[in-house]
């Protein structure tokens, strides 16, 4: 609806200031020679009718100039004003002097009556025949046409009315070929945004692998070099955490309904791998987290874990206000953690155990 009221306010518009146009130059172009030249009677009511045209075309013109649509109460009394001025005109007209010449008005109303009733069709069609049945009704109203007449005045009619009934099937195709440019363009916005979307995945991806595999790949070259001894205690922590950062990353690419308990599931996983005894407890229902902020709460999970000797407890808190990931393991020395752009991290050491807790506050984000 919303993309249909759009077009319907670009299409209708310029179609208006069309028609405003085909109307001022059809009223002062072609209608003011026959009506100085008028020398029937009541020449009054021609001249009334004539001024009321021309009233008609400047009140629909304070808003059509505006690209706006005419009022609803404007609308009906501009259409009544304009069918009463084809009555005066034509009235006015000597006897025979229908659907010729002298009958500057005929035409003239049925453009008036687009410019108003463009966006009503049934509107627009049941004033059109009111307007052509009066003109008929007076045209025979006044004596009897031979063949030659009739034949005239139904070119004459069938003419005009053709050529202005035109604009309606010309206004609908022009809606429908908007509505698919439209269409064709939201297509392809939509394309290029997923396009900049996974281009921008790709960069990030290969930024967060790229500084993964640059601690990783220093650690491997040591061990290959003989430089790292595997027995060490160290040196298999920083193992055991490049293998959990490693997991953990590839968990982030998963298709998962709860991204972060998967990613947290990962490090577990790994941590389990190597023995340790771990508890896992989830709390809350989940809540969207960016994968940065995943990212930023899960790093400190990893380290934890991949220090953690026999026995490690994790627990997963998710609430409107935050989120929080705690882990209790037997590191047996102190870890050091500082707080990233959008986590805030705790870590205390009560004898061999460690207990790390990171936050995000997902409220004030």
């Amino acid at each position: 609806m919303a993309e249909s009221q759009a077009l319907r306010d670009h299409v209708h518009p310029t179609m208006r200031i069309a028609l405003l146009c085909i109307a001022g130059v059809v009223q002062l172009g072609l209608c003011v020679q026959p009506l100085v030249g008028y020398d029937h009677e009541p020449k009054w009511a021609a001249l009334a009718s004539f001024t009321a045209l021309a009233l008609v075309t400047a009140a629909c013109a304070v808003w059509v100039v505006r690209r706006q649509p005419i009022p609803t109460a404007v609308v009906v009394t501009c259409t009544a004003v304009t069918l009463a001025a084809s009555v005066g005109a034509t009235c006015a007209l000597p006897p025979g002097g229908q659907f010729s010449p002298p009958d500057w008005s005929f035409g003239l109303v049925g453009w008036h009556l687009l410019l108003l009733l463009l966006d009503r069709v049934p509107a627009l069609l049941t004033a059109l025949a009111v307007h052509l049945t009066a003109s008929l009704g007076q045209f025979l109203w006044f004596e009897v046409p031979d063949r030659a007449e009739i034949g005239a005045a139904g070119i004459v009619a069938f003419a005009t009315a053709s050529i202005q009934l035109a604009v309606v099937p010309i206004s609908r195709m022009l809606h429908h070929r908007a509505r698919q440019a439209i269409s064709v363009a939201a297509e392809h916005d939509w394309v290029i945004t997923r396009i900049i979307a996974a281009e921008q995945w790709e960069r990030t991806q290969r930024i967060v692998f790229a500084g993964h595999l640059g601690v990783t790949l220093p650690l491997l070259a040591d061990l290959a070099d003989g430089m790292l001894d595997p027995r060490d205690d160290d040196t298999r922590r920083r193992c055991s955490l490049a293998a959990t950062q490693l997991r953990r990353l590839f968990a982030e690419n998963d298709d998962a309904p709860d991204p972060l308990v998967h990613e947290v599931t990962a490090c577990v996983d790994e941590a389990e791998r190597r023995g340790v005894e771990v508890s896992l407890a989830v709390s809350g229902t989940a809540v969207v987290v960016p994968s940065t902020v995943r990212r930023e709460l899960t790093t400190p999970v990893a380290a934890t874990l991949a220090a953690a000797r026999s026995q490690a407890r994790v627990s997963v808190l998710r609430t409107h206000e935050d989120v929080r990931i705690a882990v209790m393991a037997d590191v047996g020395a102190s870890l050091t953690m500082t707080n990233s752009a959008q986590v805030e991290i705790d870590c205390d050491t009560y004898g061999e155990y460690v207990r790390m807790e990171a936050r995000w506050r997902s409220r004030s984000n």
